[in-house]
């Protein structure tokens, strides 16, 4: 398995998909939809997609001496790796701006939502999505995947509009918490996603592993 991952960190991946990590400091940004760095680590990933494919990289892996199932669980480690660094960023920064900056004014002005363990919380659960709908998606086919990342795009934004919203609803004002206020709700929130994030690409995964073995290539 470590093999396969090599492969596919050395020969596979688009350099946007390592380039594109560095979008989880966005998350530093007052005044943006911190979120949306999320959709562009995935961007990036789905440029390894497309490069694969073009190299007719799938067919290939295949025809390596290994599981067909193990292929995709390559591809999926590759995923994951990237996605879990991008978050350990997003994380690092999560924790300046709870701490460091917690008194910065343009943070504590700041109309968008907060950078805080909720928020942490849900680019878990984004990322899960995209493991789920994309990544689930492609292997389908293991060909095509326009359709499964315009879902995917449609399905991230909803999310990021709808976390950017609920803490204007009254009773709701805790998802926005700055610095260490309500953290016991923050860290309870970030379980949640990272739990999600878990189940949405076990299940994927294993969709897609039972997909790729009947496909003929």
């Amino acid at each position: 398995m470590l093999n396969i991952l090599r492969k596919e960190a050395g020969l596979s991946a688009s350099a946007l998909s390592y380039i594109f990590i560095a979008f989880g400091l966005m998350f530093l940004l007052p005044g943006y939809p911190i979120l949306c760095g999320v959709f562009f680590v995935t961007l990036g990933l789905f440029q390894s997609f497309q490069k694969a494919r073009e190299a007719n990289d799938t067919v290939f892996s295949a025809l390596l001496p290994i599981a067909k199932k193990d292929v995709v669980k390559g591809r999926y480690l590759f995923v994951c790796l990237i996605e879990l660094c991008s978050l350990l960023i997003m994380a690092i920064t999560v924790i300046i701006r709870m701490t460091l900056l917690r008194d910065a004014v343009p943070y504590t002005h700041n109309a968008l939502m907060n950078a805080n363990f909720f928020a942490l919380g849900v680019a878990f659960f984004i990322f899960g999505i995209f493991n789920s709908v994309f990544v689930g998606g492609f292997y389908k086919t293991a060909y095509k995947f326009a359709r499964p990342f315009v879902t995917y795009i449609i399905i991230a934004f909803v999310m990021v509009g709808v976390a950017e919203a609920l803490h204007y609803i009254p009773g709701l004002e805790i998802v926005n918490a700055f610095g260490t206020d309500h953290l016991g709700f923050q860290l309870g929130a970030l379980a949640v996603g990272m739990a999600l994030y878990l189940l949405l690409t076990i299940l994927s995964l294993r969709s897609s592993c039972r997909n790729f073995e009947k496909l003929d290539l």
